[in-house]
């Protein structure tokens, strides 16, 4: 992420609407959870580092994205909230040996934190009216464009190119990992009303399996993208 002063308006930008977002979804919560949110923010946390690198963009896919669904659901905004900030913060975590990118992380935080309480204030003001599925579909999609869109912009703004087409291109890689993520989470939830909470949460090591899968395709798919560069790098030569 370059740092360029449009870039650096943008990030400030998106840091006092995620503020201002998140400071909506604490005090319009419902009464918080006992032992839930703990659960959610260990899963949440652990399956944040199992990234996968997206092909042909400056970015990538972190796995956990159905705990991220159950917080905006099952919990209350301001759990919903730090969920998203605490596993994003280790999501950004620098391995050993690298540095700590601010810019980046900041950006990230606020993107996520955005995202996370705009949806879980979608998902609270539909539950009562849409229960079940049709709020977890309005709970994906409000995620998914509050990530997508956001991730897009400070790509354009960075890298000087239209927003558009960066948008479409992370969209429809991601897409089919929303919906996935969203049916994962549908299922939970019809577990733990028979169950409870504790047995659904543990049909989530399936995650890791979508993680191997989805760095298996990604890696072919970006060996594919790039093929044709090496090409035409040997025939000018």
């Amino acid at each position: 992420m370059n740092n360029t002063r449009r870039t650096t308006i943008f990030i400030c930008a998106m840091t006092v609407a995620a503020v201002a977002a998140a400071a909506y979804a604490t005090l319009t919560s419902h009464t918080p959870h006992a032992y839930l949110p703990i659960a959610v923010v260990l899963l949440a946390a652990a399956t944040s580092r199992m990234k996968v690198k997206l092909p042909g963009i400056n970015g990538n896919m972190s796995m956990n994205l159905p705990f991220l669904l159950i917080a905006i659901v099952a919990l209350s905004g301001a759990e919903a909230v730090g969920v998203a900030a605490v596993s994003t913060a280790i999501q950004c975590w620098p391995q050993k040996g690298a540095k700590l990118n601010a810019q980046q992380l900041t950006f990230n935080l606020s993107m996520m934190t955005f995202a996370t309480a705009i949806a879980s204030i979608i998902a609270q003001a539909a539950i009562h009216q849409f229960p079940g599925l049709l709020c977890l579909v309005f709970a994906t999609t409000t995620l998914f464009l509050g990530q997508t869109v956001s991730v897009a912009s400070i790509l354009a703004v960075s890298e000087r190119k239209p927003a558009g087409p960066i948008w479409w291109n992370i969209a429809h890689l991601s897409f089919p990992y929303y919906v996935v993520s969203a049916g994962l989470v549908s299922m939970v939830q019809t577990v733990s009303s028979h169950l409870g909470w504790g047995l659904a949460l543990a049909v989530f090591p399936v995650m890791y399996g979508i993680y191997r899968s989805y760095r298996l395709y990604f890696g072919n798919l970006g060996e594919r993208l790039q093929t044709p560069m090496v090409r035409a790098a040997g025939a000018g030569a």
